[in-house]
């Protein structure tokens, strides 16, 4: 059963975007990790409501998070009420790549979880 914020329709036109990548669809949980440049997001809620893995969830920036942007980016975080997408379900990722093609700003990506070991 799909999340409450989930819109079909949305989905539905991410899925058929001409750059989306979508081999990697139904890929096992956690291989791919979404990372959210919160630099460029403007937590418009596109991420969360084509995932059809209620991956995202968008709120208010952590206090940490928000003392970390640029200059540039705490700007564009307040005139947005420091909205902000959150991965608390990224090991439920399927690498499907609908948010990467759904978010306006261009600030999802996806990334394989093997490739963020730290040595």
């Amino acid at each position: 059963m799909p999340h409450p914020r989930f819109n079909p329709e949305k989905s539905h036109r991410a899925a058929v975007h001409p750059l989306r990548d979508g081999q990697n669809c139904n890929a096992e949980g956690g291989l791919f990790v979404p990372i959210v440049d919160t630099n460029r997001c403007k937590g418009r809620h596109e991420c969360e409501e084509v995932c059809p893995y209620d991956v995202f969830y968008v709120r208010r920036m952590d206090d940490d998070d928000f003392a970390a942007l640029s200059v540039r980016g705490k700007v564009n975080s307040l005139l947005h009420q420091r909205r902000t997408a959150y991965t608390p379900n990224a090991d439920q990722c399927k690498g499907c790549g609908l948010c990467v093609v759904a978010c306006p700003e261009s600030a999802v990506r996806l990334v394989r979880s093997d490739s963020l070991v730290h040595h």
